[in-house]
């Protein structure tokens, strides 16, 4: 199929524009275009952040959340309770709790959450590492803070599961948040009060 663009520069700017999420052609187009009134610099600014970003992103060795070092700046906070773990899907959901300033704990972030439907297995996530804190002492409770789906509660049952013979305090975020909503798209306030009212999932020592 040919391309119907002025040149192939174009339409190849498009292609790659248009595999973001939520972006189709139409709005690929409308960036490239953009991009092209821009400036050189302004232009060579974001594709070296951009390309930055890939490569030189590391991930906390503790808690896995993106970092500029080796341990991000939540784990390397003094003044964070690092006997409360606060167990995330993600790195935006990291964002999202931070937001409410209810929270003052560390995190562990496990990547996803088990998902057989889409292939996503314990193994193929941060489930073991967050075994071994609580193993190595000085964690005295594990906040499960998952998206209230079947998938988020299918993971909240195995890792209160791994972590039954520990002596550790396992609790769940309270569902002040609606079933079948994500995280992310929590308001603060709505998430922040689930966070100071979770509740415990009995295995508490």
């Amino acid at each position: 199929m040919e391309s119907s663009y002025p040149s192939q520069l174009l339409d190849k700017a498009v292609g790659e524009l248009a595999k973001l999420p939520g972006v189709g052609r139409k709005t690929a187009l409308r960036l490239a275009l953009y991009m092209l009134r821009q400036t050189t610099e302004d232009v060579d600014k974001l594709a070296t952040a951009l390309s930055e970003l890939r490569h030189d992103i590391k991930y906390c060795r503790i808690c896995h959340n993106i970092s500029d070092e080796d341990v991000c700046p939540i784990c390397s906070d003094k003044h964070r309770d690092a006997s409360t773990v606060c167990v995330v899907e993600n790195i935006r959901d990291v964002m999202a709790v931070e937001n409410t300033q209810q929270y003052n704990g560390l995190y562990h972030v496990l990547g996803g959450i088990i998902s057989p439907m889409d292939g996503i297995g314990p193994s193929d996530l941060e489930i073991d590492t967050l075994v071994e804190r609580v193993k190595a002492g000085g964690v005295k409770e594990v906040i499960l803070a998952l998206s209230s789906t079947m998938e988020g509660d299918t993971t909240n049952f195995y890792i209160s599961r791994k972590l039954a013979g520990e002596n550790v305090k396992v609790s769940v975020i309270a569902r002040g948040i609606s079933v079948g909503d994500e995280l992310e798209y929590t308001d603060e306030v709505t998430l922040g009060r689930a966070i100071l009212n979770r509740i415990t999932l009995g295995n508490e020592k």
